[in-house]
Parts: C-alpha cells; structure tokens; sequence
C-alpha cells in the first residue's frame, strides 16, 4: 500500500488548446524543471506538454535513486499509480459499448453464483457507482485483504474473485450513491467484473485492448524497475527525513492486486501520448470507443 510518507518521482503534464504547426521542434523543459528538484526534495522529475495531440516540450531530470548519480532519461518508466484508473474505465465503456456490461450492471448480475452469499446492498451496487466511488465501499479492508491475497491460490484474477467473495459478505460502510469516498477496492472489484465477461485478467486486457492498440511502448504493470536494478526511476519513502529508495520487490510497489487501481507504469511521453487521447475524446485515433 502507499506510505502516506512517499515521495516518488513525479510526472506532470499540460495540455494547451491553441494551434501550433505539426512538426515544430520540441523544446527542452529541463531548465525550468531542475529548480524543482531541491525545491520540493524530489529525486527526480519529468513533464510534458502537448497541444492538439502534439508534444511541444518535454524534460527529464534528476536521478533515479536518491543519493546515487543515475539520471533520469526522457524515456524512463514512471509509476503511475492511480492514473492508472482511467485505464479500467476506458476498458469498462469497451465492454459496454460492445455489450457485454451495462453501467448498471450489479455484481450480482456479473456473479450470479455468489448472490446468495453477498450481502443484499453489496450485491446491488453497480459498475457505474465502483468507478465512480460512490459505491459504498471505503478502502477500510484494504491493507488486510492485500496482505492475505499473498496467501491465495491462482493467478491474479483467481485472487481478485476471492476479494469479490470476502468483501461481498459483509456490510457496507455507508450507503449506496450516499457520497464519495475514494476507494481503490471499489477499482480492484470493477476489475473482477472486467476479467469475468473479458475471460482473461485485467492486466491481459489492458495489454491488449489499450497498451498495444495505442503503441505506448513503454507500459506495464508492477514495478517499474527489474529486479536487482536501478532501470528505472524508484520510488521512494521518507523515512526519520531521509529518503529511502524502494527496488523492485514486495514493497517496490502497490500491491499487484490493486492493478485496476494503481500498478502501471509508463514515460512521459507515453503518458502524454495517452492524456492526448483523452483530452481529443478519442477522436484522434485509435479508435478504442467511440467519441
């Protein structure tokens, strides 16, 4: 789980709306980003900015391992963390519009052979209020959940099914569409739902009906880094006010359960390529859903 201590190498991205000709050079935002570093304590730093689907500028600075002299390059893999969350709803609207799930579907709708053993809220609570974290459902049994999953048999989306079955027994926190309340497991869930009418895992799905269609190269799922290596911008904690780099392992990143909540990674420019496409309102190609 996140350390509310993390300090972890940041990515930032603006868009601009006026027009600019295809193919103007792209300039180097690394002087105007350095200040940053020591202004904010930050191991490493980039950004991106494009306009009509263009990047104009791009930097990259820094190190990736605090207290080590590894810099940054422009094509270095990110976390990504819960921006990765607009990935499950852009998969959820492909199920949707090819109709697979409506918004309204409810979990007991998607899992027919646990409504009796769900809880009578739990089992009415829809696709549309898990994504938009209305669904009643706080982050509350995480952490436990994410440290039994270890535990489970099967692969990613056999554990996901479990944390459907645990959670689907129990009361919610508060009712229904009553508020908001950001909730990482109402993503793990609304995954679950994708890898039943997907028959595959999430991490599959996402692979391909997103990463590959879109050419973002430099996507993927858990940590960043390989293991034994500094290949990538780590995260870090700070710790008695020292950072702390975190390597690829157990603690390198969130919890592989959480994929539909937060453990993509991926460059700046790639994830400009992908904020591109959603500020165009996929008008811009590929042709993922509909506009």
């Amino acid at each position: 789980m996140p350390s509310p201590k993390a300090l972890g190498s940041i990515l930032v991205l603006i868009a601009l709306t006026s027009s600019v000709g295809r193919g103007a050079q792209t300039q180097s935002l690394n002087p105007s980003l350095d200040p940053y570093l020591k202004g904010f304590g930050l191991p490493a730093l980039a950004a991106a900015v494009f306009r009509n689907g263009d990047i104009i500028a791009c930097g990259a600075v820094g190190t990736r391992r605090a207290g080590q002299q590894i810099p940054v390059t422009i094509n270095d893999r990110f976390h990504l963390g819960s921006d990765d969350k607009a990935f499950t709803a852009l998969l959820a609207g492909q199920f949707v519009e090819a109709g697979k799930l409506s918004w309204n579907s409810t979990l007991a709708d998607v899992y027919p052979e646990l409504k009796a053993k769900f809880n009578s809220e739990f089992a009415k609570i829809t696709l549309q209020q898990l994504l938009s974290h209305s669904s009643g459902l706080s982050d509350k049994s995480l952490l436990d959940l994410a440290y039994r999953s270890y535990q489970q048999e099967g692969n990613l989306n056999d554990v996901r099914y479990w944390i459907v079955q645990e959670t689907g027994a129990k009361p919610l926190d508060h009712p229904r569409g009553s508020r908001f309340d950001y909730s990482n497991l109402g993503y793990t869930i609304a995954g679950a739902m994708l890898e039943r009418v997907g028959n595959k895992s999430w991490e599959e799905l996402i692979e391909e009906r997103i990463i590959k269609p879109m050419a973002l190269a430099t996507a993927g799922c858990g940590p960043q880094s390989s293991l034994g290596k500094v290949d990538a911008p780590l995260g870090h904690l700070l710790i008695d006010g020292k950072l702390k780099a975190m390597l690829a392992g157990p603690n390198g990143d969130n919890p592989l359960i959480m994929g539909p909540a937060g453990t993509l990674h991926i460059s700046v420019l790639d994830f400009a390529k992908w904020v591109a496409w959603n500020a165009g309102e996929g008008k811009r190609g590929p042709a993922l859903v509909s506009a």
